[in-house]
């Protein structure tokens, strides 16, 4: 690939697993995205639509399966759409999936404060009631510094940890879904495939009202989407990952259907234990605690928080680990501001340090606007699910013409092609749900965005942007 090798490779494959299973993190988006699902079509969100929507993240999986394993680079969605479509939609790919996984690691660490304020902090006697956004910016500063010093410090001091974090979200959510079977009022199955449009104040106000249930079908879909994120991290920790072109696609697929299966029997037991589903869709985004309450209200519950919070922490150690590894990438080529300092990896410690500590602070920094927070949350899963399917449409074109050397994962021709086309049009399908009311902003952002990039490109950044330095299609062997 034309790349010195300076990253220490010490990742296994399960580790490599691990950083994306972590990323994903079913008890993040599977838990705090209940109300997207329920509020929609109730039960039926998760017995019908949640295998759906992770059925899609797997056909998406697969096809990134299928070029990583031929390109295993740090960085990979970059340097796949260079390489099969051009400098330019490199370039593209790079600042969408860039935008989205600062997002998504500045969502995770909100999201991991806001439990533990709401839900661990009274253990230790603060009052929920007196915290002020202010204590928001300095305890995520905090959290993601502490991210930031994790990474400093060595693959493997995060290896460690993410593959702890691996065998602590199977083992919590077993014993979550273990625990809302047990104090199920009784075992329903039949309601998970019962759908009920719970639009409007019937679903607390998530969505707004409308009457057409496929519409909610839909819309419901973000909850499934929005938690299968992350899988990339596979990709971007190629070159840290011993025998990459074979450890890295089995790391995005094993993520993705692991953390789907485990989510499903995970979400459905939520369903099978609330008192009434009605009752749960109208709880809107206090769903789940709600449902803890009723559920699990004594020490087991209080127990369960804690293991719920620290995998939300883990889930950001392995955020800023994906983003970092984007950022040096992209950087190694040029193509990003203070390039020659963010491609810099420290002699001691074989990171890449300044990329690490400024993923950190755009991180913070996206969150301290909170009225735009919402709206940027939900613009980052568009953008980071533009940039999977930008590297596969090349490929669809480029497989069997210039591309025709493939890596130890193969899929074949055919099916590869079928399988982008479907990843293409979903995509397109995940935008439009993504810009419906009340996110109807990130349209704007999506629009603003694509347009910033094109004009850079054109007003300049064509004549400066280099590449990566291999453009000719070559296989991982």
């Amino acid at each position: 690939m034309g790349y010195a090798q300076e990253l220490l490779r010490r990742m296994s494959g399960f580790s490599n697993f691990a950083i994306s299973f972590s990323i994903i993190c079913i008890l993040a988006g599977g838990i705090t995205s209940l109300q997207l699902g329920v509020s929609a079509v109730g039960g039926a969100a998760a017995g019908i639509v949640w295998p759906i929507g992770v059925g899609f993240s797997l056909i998406v999986a697969l096809c990134m399966a299928q070029v990583a394993s031929a390109f295993p680079t740090a960085g990979g969605l970059y340097h796949w759409s260079s390489i099969l479509g051009g400098r330019g939609w490199g370039w593209a790919t790079a600042w969408f999936n860039l935008g989205g996984l600062v997002f998504v690691t500045a969502a995770v660490n909100v999201g991991a404060w806001t439990l533990f304020v709401n839900f661990v902090g009274p253990l230790a006697g603060l009052d929920p009631a007196r915290v002020t956004v202010t204590h928001q910016v300095i305890g995520v500063t905090l959290i993601t510094a502490s991210h930031a010093l994790l990474n400093h410090l060595g693959i493997r001091v995060t290896t460690i940890l993410t593959d702890f974090s691996g065998w602590w979200i199977f083992v919590v959510a077993v014993l979550l879904t273990a625990v809302m079977l047990a104090g199920a009022p009784s075992i329903d199955v039949g309601r998970l495939f019962v759908f009920t449009n719970y639009s409007g104040p019937a679903g607390g106000d998530v969505w707004p009202a409308h009457g057409s249930l496929l519409r909610m079908t839909l819309l419901g879909l973000m909850w499934p989407i929005y938690t299968v994120t992350g899988f990339d991290a596979s990709a971007h920790t190629s070159e840290e990952t011993m025998e990459a072109a074979r450890n890295v696609p089995r790391g995005i697929l094993r993520s993705v259907y692991l953390s789907g299966l485990f989510g499903w029997a995970m979400v459905a037991s939520f369903v099978v234990a609330m008192p009434s589903v009605a009752d749960a869709a109208g709880q809107g985004a206090n769903l789940f605690p709600w449902l803890m309450e009723r559920v699990a209200p004594g020490a087991l519950g209080k127990a369960l928080w804690c293991g719920i919070v620290i995998a939300n922490y883990l889930c950001g150690l392995a955020c800023v680990t994906s983003t970092s590894r984007m950022v040096y990438a992209f950087a190694r080529d040029g193509g990003l501001p203070f390039s020659s300092t963010l491609k810099q990896v420290s002699p001691r410690w074989k990171t890449p340090v300044a990329a690490i500590w400024v993923t950190a602070a755009l991180a913070v920094a996206s969150t301290l606007y909170a009225p735009a927070y919402s709206t940027l949350t939900t613009a980052c899963v568009i953008l980071l699910y533009v940039s999977y399917v930008m590297p596969t449409a090349c490929g669809c074109v480029a497989i069997g013409a210039r591309w025709t050397k493939m890596g130890p994962f193969d899929l074949g021709r055919g099916l590869y092609r079928l399988l982008a086309a479907i990843s293409v049009t979903g995509v397109l399908l995940v935008v439009w749900i993504g810009v419906q009311p009340p996110n109807d902003k990130a349209l704007t952002v999506l629009i603003a965005a694509s347009g910033i990039l094109v004009a850079s490109w054109w007003l300049g950044v064509r004549r400066r942007f280099r590449g990566p330095p291999a453009t000719a299609i070559t296989s991982a062997d």
